[in-house]
């Protein structure tokens, strides 16, 4: 069910409700029975499709890879670095003669 918001026109007090589609809106504030008129929020819009400039929006890394295109320098594979043994450094002993 959606939210809707009202405000009154004369208190100008605000609320939320949740109501059905179908439901009639309310006409009279709760506080001082004045006329109720509809909040309109502002909402975000993405536009999608053939129409648009792809670099408008930018995509997630992993919504680029898996529509073809190649992978960015962050997305290249991880390679281990060689394992190299580890020599120990030589000592040089001192012998008495």
């Amino acid at each position: 069910m959606p939210i809707y918001g009202y405000r009154c026109s004369i208190c100008g007090h605000k609320f939320e409700i949740q109501q059905r589609m179908s439901d009639a809106p309310l006409q009279f504030c709760p506080k001082c029975q004045g006329k109720l008129s509809k909040m309109v929020y502002p909402t975000g819009v993405i536009f999608k499709g053939s129409g648009f400039y792809t670099t408008d929006y930018k995509a997630p890394e992993k919504a680029k890879s898996e529509n073809g295109s190649s992978p960015g320098p962050d997305l290249k594979p991880e390679s281990k670095p060689e394992s190299k043994p580890e020599s120990k450094p030589e000592s040089k002993s001192e012998s008495s003669d």
